[in-house]
């Protein structure tokens, strides 16, 4: 007698992706310095045939803004927003990597998406920390 089968949440939301027939999502991941780079990736990835539904950071905090402008909530705001990337990868069935330069949280992000099993492209492949 073989055990019943568990269902993960992520195999939940594959399968409602599926059943809804939902395009291709990408993340992208990357630097802030690249939120121009990033801009011009979602436009890309949302009119190529097919379209992919694009997720992306909505903000850069290394921009002055009142909402990091304190050190203590910028610290904590940044976190949140780190959580929220985080969810956007695993939302993902793909992440693209933006830039020619990966730091720490891209590279935390890479090894993420590939322990989740989801393809990583890049726009600089020779910055693949796994090539």
């Amino acid at each position: 007698m073989s055990s019943p089968q568990v269902i993960t949440p992520a195999d939940k939301l594959a399968e409602a992706k599926k059943q809804l027939n939902f395009p291709r999502i990408v993340a992208i991941c990357g630097s802030t310095r690249f939120m121009a780079e990033m801009a011009e990736a979602e436009l890309r990835e949302t009119t190529a045939r097919p379209g992919k539904i694009v997720v992306k950071p909505g903000c850069d905090m290394k921009s002055s803004h009142d909402l990091w402008s304190d050190p203590v909530e910028a610290k904590a705001l940044k976190a949140r927003l780190d959580e929220l990337h985080r969810s956007k990868i695993l939302l993902a069935d793909e992440v693209l990597v933006v830039g020619d330069y990966i730091g720490d949280s891209t590279r935390a992000e890479i090894a993420y998406a590939r322990s989740l099993g989801r393809p990583v492209r890049f726009t600089h492949p020779a910055v693949d920390p796994d090539a």
